[in-house]
């Protein structure tokens, strides 16, 4: 009987010629990340009296959640962080490159077939590339930086198939919002999910990366798309290491199989307070919108700046409305100012803030007042989430992000859509 991509990742990790759903495995991780959390890491470990982690160099840290240090105690743990790097000798610090997922993809440290683990609930954006991406607590994590291996239970797979041309400013936000309005927010929990199908194959990596981070709001441990030509041609200019195609075998067993049309699938909103209240943009619009945000590790890509680009050029914001855009790391960033696409921005009226988390998890750089209302194309809207409880947050695509910054409300994007052509970077 075959595997599914899921088997296949813990069978080779675990060291095993073939595993299943429900069996329990030891597995050995090829790639640990951590954020700020590195610190309260490394200082467990150092309580316990582990002065050396398994392997150093199969350990990545990234400074995003509160970068720029928003308190002293903000820069104190930043400090501290840099120090516990330098003595526990983890040579792959990364500072301030920009949001984790985005930077361990786009530096290459994220491998088809890989098992990775991240001290954030995110680390499924790694299924994009074919690898095993999870997030783990504080605890757990702690034990796997002292001996590299994690206990885990196999996960059963659901499989969505996309199919069918998506219209005109759907974007894969839009299909993610879908599926979790239309089979709810656990359809997937302790489950993987591989993304399939022949719109799947034809998703750019960085469409991949949003349905692979929207996984975790669907329950799951890990979210896969088959690492197929595409990815290897993304990876061979990112890292020297060998590649190879990696996907399900012909013969796996799912759970389930749903299939996903994405041609009757007009842009979507999450509305307040959750990821799964989603509703298409045709039953939430004239919602008032005090702020507008562009950004995080689920749409902060160049993609996701080139379509906000395409529908604010020759427009202003609304002057109701502020229009914050973050993207996802600093080569993003580097990359928007030379084709472009951060003039047009600021010609529009947006404020772009340096590449970190920012306001997504309410940390800075634009959380929420009581009584304010925001559109954000980031991948939680629960209460709070984005600073005072009493703010609402919708969640939608970077297209209908930008469309609502121009009318001051949410609007359907497609009346702001020109050329598509902006919206296939690679």
């Amino acid at each position: 009987m075959g595997m599914t991509m899921a088997e296949k990742v813990l069978a080779r990790a675990s060291g095993q010629e073939a595993v299943f759903s429900q069996e329990y495995v030891t597995a050995s991780v090829d790639r640990i990340m951590s954020h700020e959390a590195f610190g309260a890491c490394a200082r467990t470990l150092l309580g316990l009296g582990i002065t050396q982690l398994f392997d150093p160099e199969r350990v990545v840290v990234v400074l995003d959640h509160f970068f720029p240090a928003p308190t002293p105690a903000a820069a104190g743990i930043h400090r501290v962080i840099r120090q516990l790097v330098d003595r526990f000798g983890i040579r792959h610090f990364l500072g301030h490159a920009g949001i984790c997922h985005q930077v361990l993809s786009e530096q290459g440290y994220i491998l088809p077939g890989d098992l990775v683990l991240g001290t954030d609930s995110h680390s499924t954006t790694y299924g994009a590339f074919g690898a095993g991406g999870a997030g783990i607590g504080l605890t757990e994590m702690s034990y796997v930086l002292a001996t590299g291996e994690i206990w885990m239970q196999v996960p059963p797979t659901t499989r969505f198939d996309l199919v069918g041309e998506p219209g005109a400013a759907l974007m894969s936000k839009d299909i993610a919002l879908y599926i979790a309005g239309a089979f709810g927010t656990e359809v997937a929990q302790y489950r993987a999910i591989e993304f399939a199908g022949p719109l799947a194959s034809r998703m750019s990596i960085a469409s991949r990366m949003t349905m692979s981070n929207m996984g975790v709001e669907l329950g799951a441990k890990f979210a896969f798309f088959a690492a197929d030509e595409r990815t290897l041609t993304y990876l061979r200019e990112r890292t020297g290491g060998p590649l190879a195609p990696f996907g399900p075998d012909p013969d796996a067993r799912y759970e389930a199989v749903h299939e996903v049309d994405a041609g009757n699938v007009e842009p979507q909103v999450a509305c307040p307070h959750s990821p799964g209240n989603v509703k298409p943009v045709s039953q939430v619009e004239n919602v008032r919108v005090d702020q507008a945000f562009i950004g995080s590790c689920t749409n902060g890509r160049l993609e996701d700046l080139a379509v906000a680009a395409q529908i604010l050029k020759g427009h202003r914001v609304n002057p109701r409305t502020r229009l914050l855009v973050t993207p996802a790391s600093h080569e993003v960033a580097r990359e928007a100012a030379a084709a472009g696409y951060t003039d047009v921005l600021l010609e529009a009226g947006a404020c772009i803030t340096p590449a970190a988390c920012g306001a997504c998890p309410g940390g800075h750089m634009g959380v929420l007042g009581a009584g304010e209302v925001c559109i954000s194309s980031t991948n939680r809207n629960f209460r709070g989430r984005m600073g005072s409880p009493e703010a609402e947050v919708y969640l939608a695509s970077p297209a209908t992000v930008a469309a609502a910054a121009v009318a001051g409300q949410i609007v359907d994007p497609r009346e702001f859509w020109t050329d598509t052509t902006l919206s296939q970077e690679a």
